[in-house]
């Protein structure tokens, strides 16, 4: 099982040790950096770049330079570092933003410790990881008017495989299971993954399944019904 690196990001020192001693029980899990605010964080990785994370356990209210602005610097530098919002914060605006800003999953404080293993080891395998409640806030957000990535849709737009990697995705499928699913190569998939990427504009998976739900190239209950 390969290893997951992560970066723990929280300025209140007793819950990020209790977190660091639960995730260090993980076998397939390495902390390879503890941060008390963004400010700090960003700092580790610009010196750091040979050994940067792939996930950063992020909360958004800390001192210095928070986890919204430090997210938003994170992903213009260090596009492949996936982000866990980890935070207190359950409303709708603080969810509908950091979907925005790119985040990967959404964990509130009080998950349990089996749903936050369950979410790193989903955000590391397929890119994203989103719950049926984050699912509906999403889809709520945007029927509401918030930001969106392409204001129109063109049905020549994709082609007819993208659509189908696309409709996969959104099931949360990984690579291997995809190209299983359509008797193709992961590198297929991953080619395709990436036309994806540059022809919707989105910053990562997080953002083709936003894409997806808001250009009605899937609904809401196919999504929620396959996961």
């Amino acid at each position: 099982m390969k290893t997951i690196k992560i970066i723990l990001t929280d300025d209140e020192l007793l819950f990020r040790k209790g977190i660091l001693f639960m995730l260090e029980r993980e076998k397939n899990i390495e902390i390879v950096f503890e941060a008390s605010n963004g400010e700090e964080l960003v700092n580790y990785l610009n010196n750091n770049q040979d050994n940067l994370p792939d996930i950063i356990l992020m909360d958004l209210k800390m001192p210095m330079l928070n986890g919204v602005e430090a997210t938003k610097k994170i992903h213009k530098k260090f596009p492949g570092i996936k982000i866990i919002a980890l935070t207190s914060y359950d409303t709708k605006p603080f969810i509908i933003n950091m979907i925005q800003e790119g985040a990967s999953s959404y964990l509130i404080k009080n998950a349990s410790p089996k749903e936050m293993i369950f979410t790193i080891n989903e955000v590391a395998s397929k890119g994203f990881y989103y719950n049926d409640l984050i699912m509906n806030i999403i889809h709520e957000g945007l029927i509401f008017g918030t930001k969106k990535t392409k204001s129109t849709f063109d049905e020549e737009y994709l082609t007819t495989r993208e659509k189908e990697v696309l409709e996969l995705i959104c099931e949360q499928l990984s690579t291997n299971e995809i190209a299983e699913k359509l008797f193709i190569s992961p590198r297929t998939v991953d080619g395709h993954r990436n036309n994806l990427l540059l022809k919707t504009e989105s910053k990562n998976i997080a953002g083709l399944v936003v894409y997806a739900i808001q250009n009605k190239i899937v609904t809401l209950k196919n999504i929620t019904n396959k996961i």
